[in-house]
């Protein structure tokens, strides 16, 4: 197989990955709820920096891989799977408390540079608008620890099969950037589809209701994750 031909087999593998339901179902339970009237930059602003998260922690262990030739415990990547859906669990109950009680929420603001950031604050809004704002990482948090499960798979480099066998080792971590990028795209993609469902007038009027939905998914696919 040619490297023009592993190369786009890289971006649709990443891009597909980048699909998984554990992945999109954890963005929408971090993007939804809180305030109706940034709901749509909010889902957009999540879907990026979970992306991101997913993709650095991937590329970097792939990387670490091919140069010193370290692969990660298959134990590990097994008690990462139970981890997530933990994490999915714990999302959806969040989500229901915070529609419950309505002193949770997350939102997007901007920066003074102008960057947009988004980030989850407990206790009365009031408060937090005289406390001011401060960035937050954790989607990208979030998408680091959804990487682990797949982690091993792409330092063992299984996506792509034989058809890497003696190549380079620039034309291999080219790749993996491929595969990244593909993962980059779909989740931000994801973002922008989920943020235009959110400005629907049905969902609107749904308000913390569309909140209490995901948050109730995300828990029954985090025990099922978790069961499997």
């Amino acid at each position: 197989m040619s490297f023009v031909a592993l190369a786009g087999s890289a971006l649709s593998l990443g891009f597909v990955h980048g699909l998984g339901v554990d992945h999109l179902m954890a963005i929408a339970a971090l993007a939804v709820g809180g305030r109706p009237h940034d709901r749509r930059r909010r889902a957009v602003a999540t879907a990026a920096q979970f992306a991101a998260g997913h993709a650095l922690l991937l590329g970097l262990g792939a990387a670490v891989a091919l140069t010193i030739g370290w692969v990660l415990p298959a134990a590990v990547e097994s008690g990462a799977e139970a981890t997530g859906g933990a994490l999915l669990v714990a999302l959806g109950g969040t989500g229901l408390w915070s529609v419950w009680s309505g002193r949770a929420y997350g939102h997007v603001h901007r920066t003074h540079a102008g960057v947009p950031r988004w980030h989850v604050h407990v206790g009365r809004p009031t408060a937090h608008l005289e406390a001011g704002h401060r960035a937050s990482a954790l989607p990208t948090l979030m998408g680091a620890v959804f990487a682990v499960s797949s982690l091993r798979m792409l330092m063992l480099l299984a996506p792509f099969g034989g058809s890497v066998d003696g190549l380079a080792l620039p034309a291999l971590l080219a790749l993996v950037v491929l595969f990244g990028l593909g993962i980059l795209l779909s989740m931000s993609l994801f973002g922008v589809v989920f943020a235009r469902v959110l400005s629907l007038p049905a969902i609107e009027r749904l308000g913390h209701g569309a909140g209490a939905v995901v948050a109730v998914a995300s828990i029954g696919l985090g025990l099922y994750w978790i069961a499997g």
